[in-house]
């Protein structure tokens, strides 16, 4: 017996959204291997364009879990999780390529942005353009609008919060393994993301609700609501992904044995 869309969608909204979060957090890190395995940088380049766009719209979002007290927007898990890609780069094939995928991550959402702006701006059919046969088109725009009309301060903090932090992720997972070669990898695996994390959440929180807002909100509930609101999610990332970047050694088999020669 098939199991409709619909019927998935209330199977997993029966859950608690705990569970569904380590099996979005599984699907995540079990795709990066996937990708790494059957397409090498190429299917990390791709799951990071993937990641970037979906965790956009998934932000849009909020789920109430049980171990925190107000409600949490969507997109942590799939953003956090191209840390993990970005990692395998820099780990097998060298910072060069580790910095190409978060140029590329950038270069996508803008070009992103860009279509759908443009897709937006195509005057809507109105209901006797439409018809009975194309009736099915006429609430589209709205729905369209809702998703991906670009917020300028929301767009603008996430671009710069993400160069700046997945920057630093690079650097810093390159610096650490200058120190200590091919040992310790959960260290600059770990090291490595969990600052990152953290100068993303800051630089995006200063930016978006501070710097760039019409109504700038007080320090109280910008470090408590939302510089710290969602990091312990991304801590855990950070520590659940170890075990994926080890696996990675298995995955990857077309990295060039001069990466970091």
């Amino acid at each position: 017996m098939s199991l409709s869309p619909d019927a998935l969608v209330a199977l997993l909204n029966a859950l608690p959204p705990e569970a569904v979060l380590v099996l979005e957090a599984v699907l995540c890190f079990s795709a990066i291997l996937g990708m790494a395995r059957w397409f090498g940088a190429a299917g990390l380049y791709a799951y990071i364009v993937v990641a970037i766009l979906g965790a956009n719209i998934q932000v849009l979002k909020a789920v109430q879990f049980s171990l925190y007290g107000h409600p949490v927007a969507l997109g942590t898990i799939l953003f956090a999780s191209t840390y993990l890609a970005t990692d395998i780069l820099a780990e097998h094939y060298g910072r060069a390529a580790a910095q190409r995928g978060v140029m590329i991550g950038f270069a996508a959402f803008l070009l992103w942005t860009a279509v759908t702006v443009l897709t937006l701006g195509y005057a809507p059919l109105t209901p006797a353009q439409a018809g009975e046969d194309m009736a099915w088109a006429l609430p589209m725009q709205e729905h369209l609008t809702a998703l991906f009309t670009p917020v300028p301060a929301l767009f603008a903090a996430g671009m710069i919060s993400y160069l700046i932090s997945q920057t630093h992720d690079v650097w810093a997972f390159h610096r650490i393994r200058a120190l200590t070669g091919t040992r310790h990898l959960w260290l600059r695996n770990n090291a490595s993301t969990i600052v990152s994390s953290l100068i993303d959440n800051i630089v995006f929180s200063v930016l978006a609700w501070v710097v760039f807002a019409a109504d700038p909100i007080g320090w109280e509930p910008l470090v408590f609501t939302y510089i710290l609101g969602t990091y312990w999610l991304r801590l855990a990332v950070a520590l659940a992904d170890t075990p994926f970047m080890y696996l990675a050694r298995y995955a990857v088999k077309d990295a060039p044995a001069t990466a970091y020669a």
